[in-house]
């Protein structure tokens, strides 16, 4: 099975390289190429155009930034779609709009294209570990003939039902990390302020109740002033934009969700965007 692979920013690069370590022949393009240079040396094959990528997989996966980039890699001008046959399978990890997932499967299905929404967690940690979640909507039993591939980056892999489903587990992940994430910030403020070890206090929580993700990964690299991206910023506030859009189509309020939302575009428009959402710390850290 001939393997293509667009998008080799912090996550993508690593997924792709447990691709080809796994031994699968494997084609890449980034608009950005130079990003291309380590899997190439690895013996990947650069692609000029997301068309010249289809023309030659059996199976295309995708994760890139934003909804407007996943229509051009797949709809616009040189995408995927233009080089499409029958029979190939294309697989979209990006965070995107539900709506978009079903329209590329639908769009897919025409011309014999099977179309899967497979949006991953697990952030650069998860990437290069080969541990992310994988949250899948579309065809199951094309999920169970790729399962293979997703499985050399992904410790869990579950199906959520029909095109868009993927999109939609995805959005409830976003949600809930929305919560740890404030909460992980607002223990640490009143930690320091009150004169606690914050090392401790880390070790101290992550082995009770209280333990979870974003505290065990992110709160180590707060406390070394680490705001690298894992994750960054503006991925996140578009993540919370759209499980809030769809959380509106339900006739659903999340109050908690539309805070942390409403943060982190502060922390954005404060010009840390690029950073890690670990940054969110600095909306308060700095002033202390």
């Amino acid at each position: 099975m001939k393997v293509g692979f667009i998008g080799l920013g912090v996550m993508g690069q690593s997924m792709a390289e447990h691709i080809l370590k796994a031994g699968y022949p494997l084609y890449v393009y980034n608009r950005t190429k130079s990003k291309s240079d380590k899997l190439v040396e690895l013996g990947a094959v650069w692609q000029n155009t997301p068309q010249e990528i289809a023309q030659v997989c059996d199976l295309v996966l995708t994760i890139v930034g934003y909804p407007a980039d996943v229509e051009a890699v797949y709809l616009g001008e040189n995408g995927l779609f233009e080089g499409a046959r029958s029979g190939q399978v294309f697989i979209d990890l990006t965070t995107s709009r539900p709506s978009l997932a079903q329209e590329l499967t639908a769009k897919g299905k025409a011309i014999g294209v099977t179309v899967l929404d497979a949006p991953v967690s697990g952030g650069d940690l998860g990437a290069k570990a080969g541990r992310l979640t994988a949250m899948v909507g579309g065809d199951a039993s094309t999920l169970d003939e790729v399962r293979p591939v997703l499985e050399t980056f992904s410790a869990s892999i579950q199906h959520h039902g029909p095109a868009g489903s993927g999109q939609h587990a995805k959005a409830s992940n976003q949600i809930m990390i929305a919560g740890t994430m404030t909460g992980m910030v607002e223990t640490l403020r009143y930690a320091k302020a009150n004169g606690l070890d914050l090392e401790k206090v880390i070790a101290t929580l992550t082995g009770g109740a209280a333990k979870n993700w974003s505290l065990a990964n992110y709160g180590p690299r707060i406390l070394k002033a680490d705001y690298s991206p894992g994750f960054f910023v503006k991925h996140y506030i578009k993540d919370l934009g759209i499980a809030l859009e769809e959380a509106e189509k339900a006739h659903l309020d999340l109050p908690g969700t539309s805070l942390a939302y409403d943060l982190y575009r502060e922390l954005a428009s404060e010009g840390h965007e690029n950073e890690g959402t670990q940054a969110l710390i600095k909306l308060w850290w700095d002033q202390e």
